[in-house]
């Protein structure tokens, strides 16, 4: 099967546009082939999870980052679910709120990096601080654009430190959003998940995705490379972050610390 960290990468200084990816798209993967690899890469994912969590000296931060119900919350339950919660952490980012108001907008995000041996993964995340905020006129555009060199600049540290960092972006098409929003109000076990604030926040669809090319051409580095996701098929979605993690992970040339 084909390498979908190379097909899905935003190389870094390269811009983006995003009215040219298909966010229907599964690059040549056949699904039932698709299926049987994810359950594969999963199990391999485990693997890698306990050198990692055995080594102790160095950890995983997996960003996801996606218009409203393009898959964030799926992905976490369908690719993370393999793996020993003991050495995982999710952190989901709302409006900032009480003690993270008085403190600069990275504050809450470096709380939440993981621990060394751990694997960390941010639903939403400090990109929020050049997405929502620019939409929403929330700060002046003086403010919001020297973040993404102060982003670049703290993701740099992280890398140093030992934080392996892989940032995903979950790309869905317009007709899909509207699907999966009304699924949300016809089906009762997903009615809680629907909010007033997901058709509001639709309106400025357009305004959003101009904020994410500007993210992923400015923020895709090589010490933290984003990658774009086709999410429309949820399955596509999960067999692509997993093999990307899985790929990654290798790339770590993690080992097992010899008995002293």
């Amino acid at each position: 099967m084909k390498r979908l960290a190379d097909e899905l990468l935003v190389t870094p200084g390269k811009k983006v546009r995003l009215d040219r990816i298909d966010p229907d798209g599964t690059h040549g993967v056949d699904r039932a082939a698709a299926e049987k690899r994810f359950d594969k890469d999963r199990a391999e994912l485990l693997e890698l999870q306990n050198v990692l969590y055995a080594e102790a000296r160095r950890s995983v931060l997996v960003v996801l980052q996606g218009i409203d119900a393009s898959g964030k919350d799926g992905t976490i339950r369908h690719v993370m679910s393999g793996l020993n919660p003991q050495g995982v952490t999710v952190t989901s980012f709302k409006a900032p709120d009480g003690e993270e108001r008085r403190h600069d907008y990275l504050w809450r995000i470096h709380r939440a990096v993981p621990e060394w041996g751990k694997i960390g993964i941010f639903n939403r995340s400090h990109y929020e601080d050049v997405l929502v905020v620019r939409v929403h006129n929330l700060v002046e555009k003086a403010v919001w654009s020297k973040r993404f060199e102060q982003i670049n600049d703290f993701e740099r540290m992280l890398t140093a430190s030992g934080v392996h960092i892989l940032k995903f972006f979950l790309w869905i098409s317009k007709d899909e959003q509207k699907k999966r929003f009304e699924a949300r109000l016809t089906d009762p076990s997903k009615n809680w998940k629907f909010s007033a604030d997901d058709t509001k926040e639709r309106k400025f669809w357009d305004e959003y995705i101009v904020a994410y090319e500007d993210m992923l051409a400015k923020c895709s580095t090589e010490a933290a490379p984003w990658y774009v996701v086709p999410a429309d098929h949820k399955w596509f979605r999960n067999l692509a972050v997993a093999q990307i993690l899985r790929d990654e992970m290798r790339r770590m040339k993690l080992s097992y610390p010899k008995a002293k």
